[in-house]
């Protein structure tokens, strides 16, 4: 059994964007040597999120509107958590969209299903935050 492990870092200008990270998935699957195996993909912070679905940017807008109604950002006075930081609808959002995916990994290639792509949800950015990518198998 093969082990791989590696961070990606993201930084994003605004505070909420979707970033396709298949691309950078993908080189470490060909950098782990790992053919058929699992793959574990997830932000490792608490106001991001790493989800699976169509690279669309309709979609993407119509993700951004309905996190919007669901957790709006203001007034942040709507938010117990909010003191020190005005966060907390990125916690709330974060939540809905999940915090990790899991590919299964067949001829060494992620097993995708049709217009399958990984994404990075970043819902509180402007700041360097992480992803991890844990890879087993043969």
């Amino acid at each position: 059994m093969k082990f791989y492990r590696k961070e990606l870092w993201f930084n994003t200008p605004a505070r909420r964007a979707f970033v396709n990270i298949t691309p950078q998935v993908e080189e470490c699957l060909r950098e782990s040597g790992i053919r058929e195996g699992l793959l574990l993909c997830n932000a490792m912070h608490i106001t991001a999120s790493v989800f699976i679905n169509d690279n669309e940017s309709g979609l993407h807008a119509d993700f951004e509107k309905w996190l919007e109604k669901l957790a709006p950002e203001k007034p942040y006075t709507q938010y117990a958590h909010n003191g020190a930081e005005d966060n907390a609808d990125a916690h709330l959002k974060r939540t809905v969209m999940g915090r990790e995916v899991v590919v299964a990994v067949s001829g060494g290639k992620l097993d995708f299903g049709p217009w399958e792509c990984i994404f990075y949800g970043e819902f509180d950015g402007r700041r360097r935050k992480r992803v991890l990518v844990k890879i087993i198998g043969e």
